[in-house]
């Protein structure tokens, strides 16, 4: 029976868009639900102020009745604009092993891009590098982590299949946290405080991170632009980034350094990892959810990187090691034994090898794909 394409129209609708991948990750044991009451605000146009500068549209695969699988297209206007592309993003692609089903989603969004002029599709890709991006290509057997993408080894194939290649790999790293801070962190560390006048900031309360965490984004603007996928975040945006998250960090795990004016000049943010208690809320925060959610927190043993960075007249001075021998040191605390770094960009070379100095190893991979529109 032929496949047919629906745009999502409706409220209705897109709630069938959200919950699709339950169904098709059903038995998908490293599978992680999304928080639904943020799926339900990141598909609302009203709600998701990316949409104001973007073109953006969902679809469905339907058989006969039957949903098989969904996909969501985006012109990302602002990031095309800075960077001179044309260039059209798919994401969120679901699906079971069916080539037929995923060549009909993907030539939807590749016409509806076509439509408007793009010349390149990439994808998986979100509104930027903050949304879940790339399709796992090595680490199958590994759980899914919070803000990133699980998919079955059959999706990458059905992609390549359809004619898309690697644009860019990101790779992930497993770090086993060392009994104490090495000794030359504890010197660096030490040494670029005092040497710079430096003040490192921790905190114990939730309701303290709010003050810190726009100056954190506002810098994180600084600090990544340019890199792949990378847009920069308006002040709103900040606020629903910081809204959507705060809830769920464990603030033992954010480090903020200040110069003598009071200026964030480097952070990082990391959390215990809570997949586990996602797993077990079915995505639910609410009636019991959310403590489920915090009580995985509580009981992991593996700690999870999420953002950093350094003020370009600040890098070179230790301020790297001073983070890490924080953190190090707030893990062992905590009883956490091991670190995600989450996704690091392949060609990211210094990271990278900070990564390997302290003894990571790449323990996932994933890629972003990109092929031409040709219509």
């Amino acid at each position: 029976m032929a496949i047919e394409i629906r745009e999502v129209t409706g409220r209705k609708q897109r709630r069938i868009f959200i919950h699709l991948p339950a169904k098709i990750h059903k038995n998908h044991s490293n599978w992680v639900p999304p928080i639904y009451m943020d799926d339900r605000g990141f598909f609302n146009p009203p709600k998701n102020k990316s949409f104001a500068y973007s073109d953006a549209i969902l679809y469905l695969a339907y058989r006969d009745i039957k949903v098989v699988g969904r996909i969501m297209g985006i012109i990302n206007n602002r990031y095309n604009e800075a960077r001179g592309e044309k260039h059209a993003r798919f994401c969120f692609l679901e699906c079971w092993d069916e080539q037929e089903v995923a060549t009909a989603l993907i030539s939807a969004v590749e016409t509806w891009a076509s439509e408007r002029g793009m010349v390149k599709l990439v994808g998986p890709l979100g509104f930027s590098d903050k949304d879940p991006q790339g399709l796992l290509v090595e680490g199958f057997d590994q759980p899914q982590v919070i803000a990133t993408t699980c998919n079955f080894e059959f999706l990458p194939k059905l992609v390549e299949k359809y004619g898309f290649v690697k644009e860019v790999d990101l790779v992930v790293y497993h770090l086993d946290i060392p009994d104490k801070v090495p000794d030359v962190y504890q010197r660096v560390s030490s040494w670029g405080l005092n040497r710079e006048h430096l003040v490192i900031r921790e905190f114990k309360r939730r309701k303290d991170l709010k003050p810190a965490i726009r100056p954190a984004l506002q810098l994180m603007n600084e600090t990544f632009e340019g890199i792949y996928g990378y847009d920069q975040m308006t002040g709103k945006e900040m606020d629903e980034f910081a809204a959507r998250y705060i809830p769920l960090l464990d603030p033992r795990f954010i480090k903020v350094i200040e110069n003598g004016k009071g200026e964030v000049i480097a952070f990082v943010i990391g959390m215990p990892d809570i997949s586990k208690g996602i797993q077990k809320s079915k995505g639910y925060l609410f009636p019991i959810g959310i403590f489920q959610i915090l009580r995985a927190g509580k009981k992991t043993k593996q700690l999870n990187l999420l953002l950093g960075g350094i003020r370009e007249d600040y890098r070179g001075k230790g301020l790297d090691a001073v983070m890490g021998a924080k953190m190090i040191e707030s893990a062992h605390e905590a009883g956490l034994n091991h670190i995600d770094s989450h996704l690091e960009l392949e060609d990211n070379l210094k990271v990278r090898a900070e990564m390997e100095r302290m003894g990571g190893v790449i323990y996932k991979r994933y890629r972003i794909f990109q092929k031409p529109i040709l219509m």
